[in-house]
């Protein structure tokens, strides 16, 4: 019970913080977050489907894939960590703030993003989104997740900008390598036992 009550809270931090630096520093910027942003943006572009009901579709469809791998577990925590984060984008989105940097908000959104998707991933549970992907990977490779993470947006960041805008790829790709970076520190950060590759097999 203990064990479960400590991953709901971590899974509960971790999509606050991401969707901290979303709705609080990044968005408002209209920096892409991750990559399903980007493939948001393409269906939005190729069949005309509205921004939201398209990210649904998205998270929607990589969930399914998380689930068929990594198992109904994965999914039910996935599902509460999505919703945290975008009940939180949406609660900070609602915060005015003046005088805005933007050197100052890409770092410090940055930061926090990784920093949730490293809680998240740290507890063998995905942000939504592209970061199934990633964690299937950091499994079947047993690697860190932050590599594959920045890899597969980054892909599809420069198939986006490639085909609509090249405006915002140069501040998404700098957001990624500070958030990815964030990933694997949080990901190896000991708290009171020793990191290992398994860190992902926990309940």
């Amino acid at each position: 019970m203990n064990a479960f009550l400590s991953k709901f809270g971590l899974v509960i931090l971790g999509g606050v913080i991401q969707g901290a630096g979303m709705g609080l520093f990044l968005f408002p910027h209209s920096i892409p977050s991750g990559g399903a942003g980007g493939l948001t943006v393409l269906f939005n572009y190729w069949f005309g489907i509205s921004m939201g009901l398209a990210l649904w579709i998205i998270n929607f469809s990589f969930l399914l894939l998380g689930m068929k791998i990594l198992g109904r577990r994965f999914a039910v925590w996935t599902v509460v960590a999505i919703t945290m984060t975008s009940v939180s984008v949406q609660l900070f989105e609602q915060i005015s703030m003046v005088n805005r940097s933007l050197v100052y908000d890409l770092t410090a959104g940055s930061i926090l993003l990784g920093t949730g998707i490293g809680i998240l991933m740290r507890q063998g549970v995905s942000n939504g989104g592209i970061g199934v992907v990633a964690l299937i990977i950091s499994v079947r490779r047993k690697i860190l997740p932050g590599k594959p993470l920045f890899i597969v947006n980054m892909i599809i960041f420069l198939f986006t900008a490639l085909i609509i805008d090249w405006k915002l790829i140069f501040l998404a790709l700098i957001s990624q390598w500070i958030s990815t970076k964030l990933v694997d520190l949080t990901a190896t950060m000991s708290l009171q036992e020793t990191y290992t590759l398994d860190w992902r097999k926990k309940t």
